[in-house]
């Protein structure tokens, strides 16, 4: 039985090859899910292509998740994560020998990604992430009460963001600069914002305009 003959194939393969590499990115499975992950989606692209194609559609669908590392563990904006995301897509849709099993196999791609989250309930989150979404918490438990209590004195100031937030970036209060999260929206650089939020050593900030609005309301 063929992919062109068994549809639904190209989803199984793509979804189980993407589900376990970026599953990999994710979390420290100490390289099991990587091997999983290249093996599925290199007998979607086996099964699916001559050797020429095979090749450079290979190459694609992987430097698209090199872009999203990149992104994770360097830039953050979202960009890189984006250009990758669709040169994974555009890969497998290109690769499958049919429509139907191309959209099977873009279907399996959204499928896979989106359900590689899941596993960050299980597994070891791996330490880029951790520090990209600022979920260390630097409490007066764990020994920073200096820091702590300067940051917690921060609540409620207002400043000046130096760069965009993306949301996370650079923030200016006091004259002294800080790193500051948005509240999951993008702040343009030199916006002024205020604090409305200290956790350990992590600022949460908001526009003053919409914190206005949101007080009034």
């Amino acid at each position: 039985m063929d992919m062109a003959s068994a549809e639904w194939i190209a989803f199984v393969m793509t979804g189980l090859g993407t589900l376990f590499l970026l599953g990999e990115i994710m979390v420290n499975t100490r390289g099991i899910f990587a091997i999983l992950g290249i093996g599925f989606i290199t007998v979607f692209f086996t099964v699916a292509l001559d050797t020429s194609s095979f090749i450079l559609m290979l190459i694609i669908y992987f430097a698209g998740i090199v872009l999203i590392i990149i992104d994770g563990k360097l830039l953050n904006d979202g960009t890189l994560g984006t250009l990758g995301a669709a040169g994974m897509l555009t890969s497998v849709a290109i690769a499958a020998p049919t429509f139907g099993s191309g959209l099977f196999a873009v279907a399996g791609v959204l499928v896979g990604g989106i359900s590689s989250i899941l596993f960050l309930k299980v597994f070891k989150r791996r330490e880029m992430w951790t520090k990209i979404t600022l979920r260390d918490r630097l409490t007066k438990e764990a020994g920073y009460n200096t820091m702590t209590e300067e940051y917690s004195a921060l609540l409620d100031h207002t400043g000046i963001t130096l760069n965009d937030l993306r949301p996370v970036g650079t923030v200016k209060i006091a004259g002294k600069d800080y790193s500051a999260v948005s509240n999951g929206q993008w702040i343009p650089a030199d916006t002024q914002i205020k604090v409305v939020q200290v956790d350990g050593t992590g600022l949460k900030v908001e526009p003053i305009q919409q914190h206005q609005n949101t007080s009034d309301d």
